[in-house]
Formats: C-alpha cells, sequence, structure tokens
C-alpha cells in the first residue's frame, strides 16, 4: 500500500514539481469552491424534435432570458428583452433581418455590442476567469476577455471600451463578434446539461441532435427505451433492427435511417412493394400528413406493414431463444388461426382486422422466408457497419448509463421496477435474481457487453438485452404488463390495447416507497430529489409534475407533437442553479423560422421547486468534494516536499 502511495505521489509531483505550483493550484482550487454553484438544465424526451430541442439549448430553458432580466431589469421594454433574447439564440439569421429595415447598421451594432457585452459579464461572473478563458472562442478570445474584465489600471474605461468596439465595426467583424459573442452566452448561462432519456423515437432529426450533443461542452445522458433500441439495432441486434425500422416507417421518417445515417431500405421497399402490392394495408396507416394517395405514401405503408410482420417474426425466435425472459405469452403468430382469421388470447377468440399474411408459414409461423432472411441480414450488416451511428452510439455508451446520482439528484428515465406492497423487485437476469441499484448496473452491465465482449455468447446476450431492455415487463425503461404492438394493428377490442403500468406509478407519491428508492442509491432522502423522464404529465387534465412533496420531479420534455394533445403543454425542463431548483412549462414550438421572425419563445410559465437560505456554492456541490480531495492530496505533496519525503523539480 505504502509502495502504491509513493508511486501516486511521484505522478502527482510530475504534474506539479514544485512547492510553489503545488501552493498555487490549492489557492485555485480553493478559491472555486466559493464561487456560485453552476446551473444545470435537464432535459427528457427530446423524440428527435430538433428544431424545438434546438432553441431549448440556446434559450437554457429561460436561463438566458433570466440573465436579461437581471441587467436591464426596468431599463428596458420588454419588447426590447425579446428582441436581445432572439438575438442572442439566433444571431446570424436576426441580422439578416434586421439588415433589411435597419438604415445605419453601424449604430446599431454598437448599441447592441454594449447590450451583449453586459450580458456576458453577468454570464461569465459566477466562473473562475481561467474557466472563462478556455470558454471562449478562439478568433476573439482576447478581444472578449478585454471587454468582459474590468480592469483597474485602465483611468478612462469608457473610451478604451469604445475604442474597442469602434475597431470592430471599422474593420467589418462586428456580425461576426456578435454571433461569438452570442454563441458565449449561450454556452455560459447552462455549466452542464442532463439528458434523462429518449434522443431517438418519432421525431425527424434524431442524428442531428446527436450531433449537437456531441459538440456541447458538458453532458451526460440517462438512457431511454428508445435510445437503447437504437443501440441495439447499433449492434445488430435484429429485433431491436425490425422495431427501430417500423417505427420511422410508421411516423414517416424513414429519412432518419436513408438520408440520415445512409441505410439501404431499397431492398425492402421493393420486396414490400412486391409481396403487398394489392394489400391496402389499411391496419398499418402513418402518422404524417401526407395524402394518402400519394406514391410515397404508399410505399411507406406496405414497409410499414413488411417490417411488421418481420418483427413479430424475429421477436418469436428471440423469446423461444431466451427462454428465461419468460415471454411466452408475447410469442403471438403461433395463436393465429390462419384459416379462420382470428387469434386466441387468454382463452378468448377474437377477429384479425386484417388476414392477409402472404409470407406466414402457419406450421412454422416464427421463420424467415428466404428473401426476409436476405433482407435482415443485410439489414443487420449495414446498422452493425454505419460509421455515423457507431460515433452516435459511443457517445451515448461514453456519456449515458441507466441512471445517475448528481448533486443530490436522481436521474432516471422510466420507473424502479416495485411489488404491490413497494419493495424493491426481484428481477431475473438470465438465470440471476437483482433489484434496486444492482438490477440497473447488471443492465448496463449487459449493454456494454453487447458491445466490447470478447466472447460470442456474452456478446449475444448483450445484444439480447436491449431488446429485453425495450419491452420487457421488468425492465426499468418500459414498466408496463405488456407492449401491445400486435394488438393495436390487428384487434379493434381496445380492452387488448392497455398497457397497464407497473407498481411505481401508483406508488410515486408514496413518500416511505421513495424513500426507500433514494437510499437504495446512497442518497439522503431529506435533501434528494428522484428527476424521472417518461411519462407524459397531463397538465390539462390538472396533473402536476411535481410529486410527493417535492421528492420526485417528472420532466417528460414533450417535444413530441404527438403527445400535447394529451398534455395541454409541450413537457417541462428543469433548471437547478445556484438559487435552487425551477420547474419550467414550454409551450408548443411553432418552428425556428416563426422564433425568429415573430420573436416568441418556447418557455411559458416558471414554477420553483426549492429554494435556498443561502446561495449554494461549488463547495456544496460532487464537483466540490472532488476539489477538496484534490486540495487534500495537493496539501500532502506540500508536506512530503517540506519534509524532504519528495524532492522539488526544478
Amino acid at each position: 500500500m505504502k509502495e502504491l502511495e509513493n508511486r501516486y505521489m511521484e505522478r502527482l509531483s510530475d504534474l506539479y514539481p514544485t512547492i510553489a505550483d503545488a501552493s498555487t493550484e490549492i489557492i485555485n482550487l480553493q478559491s472555486i469552491l466559493n464561487l456560485p454553484k453552476g446551473t444545470e438544465n435537464f432535459l427528457t424526451d427530446v423524440h428527435g424534435e430538433y428544431e424545438a430541442f434546438s432553441h431549448v439549448l440556446k434559450n437554457g430553458s429561460g436561463s438566458v432570458r433570466r440573465k436579461i432580466e437581471d441587467v436591464y431589469g426596468n431599463r428596458m421594454s420588454d419588447r426590447d428583452k425579446r428582441s436581445l433574447a432572439t438575438l442572442i439564440y439566433y444571431p446570424r439569421e436576426k441580422m439578416d433581418i434586421v439588415r433589411q429595415t435597419e438604415p445605419n447598421m453601424e449604430d446599431w451594432y454598437k448599441v447592441h455590442l454594449y447590450l451583449l457585452i453586459e450580458v456576458s459579464k453577468r454570464a461569465a461572473s459566477k466562473y473562475t476567469r481561467s474557466k472563462v478563458r478556455k470558454s471562449l472562442p478562439k478568433d476573439f478570445a482576447y478581444v472578449i476577455e478585454e471587454l468582459i474584465t474590468e480592469k483597474a489600471e485602465v483611468s478612462d474605461k469608457e473610451s478604451y471600451y469604445n475604442e474597442i468596439i469602434s475597431t470592430i465595426i471599422r474593420i467589418g467583424r462586428a456580425e461576426e463578434f456578435i454571433c461569438a459573442i452570442s454563441e458565449l452566452i449561450q454556452r455560459l448561462v447552462v455549466d452542464h446539461l442532463h439528458i434523462v432519456g429518449d434522443i431517438y423515437d418519432r421525431g425527424p432529426g434524431p442524428h442531428i441532435i446527436m450531433d449537437e450533443l456531441m459538440t456541447y461542452h458538458s453532458v451526460d445522458i440517462q438512457w431511454g427505451n428508445h435510445d437503447v433500441l437504437w443501440m441495439g439495432a447499433a449492434a445488430g441486434q435484429m429485433g431491436c433492427i425490425a422495431n427501430v425500422i417500423r417505427i420511422c416507417a410508421r411516423y414517416g421518417n424513414l429519412d432518419i435511417l436513408e438520408d440520415g445515417y445512409g441505410i439501404n431500405l431499397l431492398p425492402l421497399a421493393a420486396f414490400a412493394m412486391r409481396v403487398y402490392k394489392d394489400d391496402p394495408c389499411t391496419c398499418f396507416k402513418l402518422k404524417v400528413s401526407e395524402r394518402a394517395d400519394s406514391e410515397e405514401m404508399q410505399m411507406n405503408l406496405r414497409i410499414h406493414k413488411a417490417i411488421s410482420i418481420i418483427q413479430f417474426k424475429v421477436e418469436g425466435q428471440i423469446i423461444r431463444r431466451q427462454a428465461s425472459f419468460q415471454m411466452e405469452d408475447r410469442a403471438l403468430l403461433h395463436r393465429i388461426d390462419y384459416e379462420k382469421g382470428t387469434i386466441t388470447l387468454d382463452g378468448r377468440e377474437y377477429e384479425l382486422l386484417d388476414t392477409n399474411f402472404p409470407t406466414i408459414d402457419p406450421a412454422d409461423p416464427y421463420a424467415f422466408n428466404a428473401e426476409e432472411q436476405e433482407i435482415m441480414e443485410r439489414l443487420e450488416k449495414a446498422f452493425v457497419n454505419c460509421e455515423k451511428l457507431r460515433r452516435h452510439m459511443r457517445f451515448l455508451l461514453t456519456k449515458g448509463g441507466l441512471y445517475k446520482v448528481y448533486n443530490n439528484n436522481l436521474l432516471y428515465h422510466g420507473s424502479v421496477p416495485l411489488t404491490p406492497e413497494g419493495e424493491l423487485k426481484e428481477v431475473e437476469v438470465y438465470g440471476r435474481s437483482y433489484k434496486g441499484k444492482a438490477l440497473y448496473d447488471e443492465l448496463e452491465s449487459y449493454v456494454r457487453k453487447g458491445f466490447f465482449a470478447l466472447d460470442e455468447k456474452e456478446r449475444q446476450e448483450g445484444k439480447d438485452i436491449m431488446w429485453y431492455i425495450w419491452l420487457h415487463r421488468d425492465s426499468p425503461l418500459f414498466g408496463k404488463n405488456k407492449m401491445a404492438t400486435f394488438e393495436r394493428y390487428f384487434l379493434a377490442e381496445k380492452e387488448t390495447h392497455i398497457e397497464k403500468k407497473n407498481a411505481y406509478y401508483n406508488l410515486i407519491e408514496d413518500e416511505r416507497v421513495i424513500d426507500r428508492i433514494m437510499r437504495e442509491f446512497g442518497l439522503d432522502p431529506e435533501h434528494a430529489h428522484i428527476v424521472n423522464g417518461h411519462v407524459p404529465v397531463k397538465r390539462k387534465d390538472g396533473e402536476n409534475p411535481v410529486k410527493c412533496g417535492g421528492k420526485v420531479l417528472v420532466i417528460d420534455g414533450g417535444f413530441s407533437k404527438a403527445y400535447q394533445k394529451q398534455t395541454g403543454i409541450a413537457g417541462y425542463t428543469l433548471i437547478y442553479n445556484s438559487y435552487g431548483m425551477r420547474l419550467v412549462a414550454l409551450e408548443p414550438f411553432e418552428s425556428t423560422e416563426a422564433a425568429i421572425q415573430k420573436e416568441i419563445d418556447i418557455h411559458s410559465e416558471t414554477t420553483i421547486v426549492t429554494t435556498v437560505k443561502d446561495r449554494c456554492l461549488v463547495g456544496d456541490t460532487d464537483t466540490g468534494r472532488e476539489i477538496r480531495e484534490q486540495i487534500s492530496d495537493l496539501e500532502w505533496l506540500l508536506e512530503a516536499y517540506r519534509s524532504g519525503e519528495i524532492t522539488e523539480k526544478l
């Protein structure tokens, strides 16, 4: 042990080779502890809605507008504040509009440069100069630092700053500078971003969202059920592949696969058009507004049916291969009477709405025909070998997990499996039982094995676990008794479509249960919160996102337009800054163009969840704990230098 400590100390001395170096770093770290805590922004259930997501990212869930209020208060009209906020969100587009009507752009540049500099000063005030410096755009780093830093040695500050700004305008760099300082404000108002699940699903731009997240300065991701589904598809799990394609087809978003990721769907399309040529596919209507008789719509309908049938086949294969999943009740194709056109479920016979199954062999209903086999093998290769998809999934694996504990908050998508009595439910995974945190850790371990395990059996088990997480009744990310995809397509009886939620949702207001969950993940229930995505909050019905006396915050983002009729709003985001926690209710996002032209923001109202008597400092956070550990190690190094145990490296 002593030898290990000495080796560690030697490595530390390489970084801080003298007493002066170690002392300076201790002073720097100690000063950081006394700065205000950085702002955390929590988003969830983005569902591929890139424009709305991008706007919320730009406005920091209302943080930019609050900074403008802090700086200008009653000194600026509400209209001017909106205009300044829009300039910060969309600087280039806003200036294009202004240029069309503004007779004196030089004056406009001067006025707005001063306005932006004041906002950036306020945004930078809670960080060390070193951290701000690292955030500065490369082209204007020196100039911005001069403008936002108070210079005691300059007697005529106004003249000094005027000269800098006049020079920027004179040499034709005003617009680039405004773009740079606007982006700096966006970056500084949010210190850290949490995505609490479901980047993927219905919307048209999850790949664009992933590209943007990969450039974000500080982010973590708690995987949602749709994210894990795409991860499974990228790993080559055929059940996940079929589900991904089916959902894209259902929502008219096959472009995500073809244009976004370059996955060739032509063989599947040709197969679907030939096999279902005369089939109206009425049970497979798409959730899009296109004309029903358009050529593309007709092709997508047939792709939708073809991949759905393939999905039911491959899921039956998985259920038989993985008997330990205990999902025999969800293998449905062998329960169909193909002559009568009925299916028997739970002892009752139901008439099918569609009985055209040209690719199903009643004697072996889960077997692919030769063409289906070839299509799925080609699709598997396409998903596994797609470089862009691999990049995105690596990012999810690096920055993500099934849960996260951060600054006394427990973040997860979905629900914790519970018994009806509120106890942590024992769940079997490949013959061994787990519950609570151990279950999450085991499932996450298998997800990673699905990508990285060297043993082929382990890797296959990892792939199948991703499909399990997508739809199993005991999956923390699903949390229902069944996924009634087949029933919704083929049965008119609404009672068969019902997916019963697990006990968690009935017990979410039970403080005893919630405290048990918090303690399971190492948190003190007196000071902690659960931040929960996945389930839309039906505000129009009077539902409150604040559950269990403020201990649970359900913040389904509601970005997907499909949910907004149910909820009445576009969901919630959460802001946690040095003053406490705020829930921000979102209005439906019209478009980026409307946000620029009409200067419409999308946050509507704010609910204060918690406030603090004394402003929360970095020293009160997880980062503060890590800094104290660093200080302790450096003080240890100082003592070693002074005792002669380690020699300074002059």
